[in-house]
């Protein structure tokens, strides 16, 4: 029997709410990538060039994870949700990606975002990855987007992979 997994990292709360939208909408098990030291707001303020995400993302810093996947052996498909940060995934979301053996599964990624698009999450993330046989690309979602909506890409994306 297949295993759905949807694992999310999420600021603000909008890829929050997304990814509780992908997992029940796919009855899927979902995991929270929480970064060890959680973010406060003023560390994720982008516009701020001494920031932590600034400095994170500019010093390419692996960003400890709070806890593992139970099993991830078991999973088949595994949907990654981020919000975008200087158009890929935040260094949380890479360091979660290197600690697993990603050998044989499929992969999707979905995003949030308040302005720009997926850019190179796929190719930033892909050799993190190795051994995932079928890595789709990314979407970008509005943080409301419906079941239909998600229904509609997953069903293209899993007969895709």
């Amino acid at each position: 029997m297949s295993r759905t997994l949807v694992a999310y990292f999420s600021a603000t709360g909008i890829t929050r709410k997304l990814a509780l939208n992908f997992a029940e909408t796919l009855n899927a098990d979902i995991f929270e990538i929480i970064p060890e030291q959680p973010y406060t707001e003023k560390e994720i303020n982008w516009t701020n060039p001494l920031s932590r995400c600034n400095k994170e993302k500019i010093g390419k810093k692996d960003v400890p994870v709070a806890g593992k996947v139970e099993n991830m052996v078991d999973y088949d498909t595994v949907f990654i949700g981020f919000p975008i940060w200087y158009y890929c995934a935040p260094n949380v979301v890479s360091t979660f990606v290197k600690d697993y053996d990603w050998s044989g599964k499929k992969v999707a990624l979905f995003a949030t975002s308040g302005g720009s698009d997926v850019g190179k999450s796929v190719e930033k993330l892909r050799p993190f990855m190795p051994g995932t046989p079928h890595m789709a690309g990314a979407k970008l979602f509005d943080g409301n987007a419906s079941a239909e909506e998600i229904l509609n890409w997953t069903e293209r994306i899993i007969k895709w992979m």
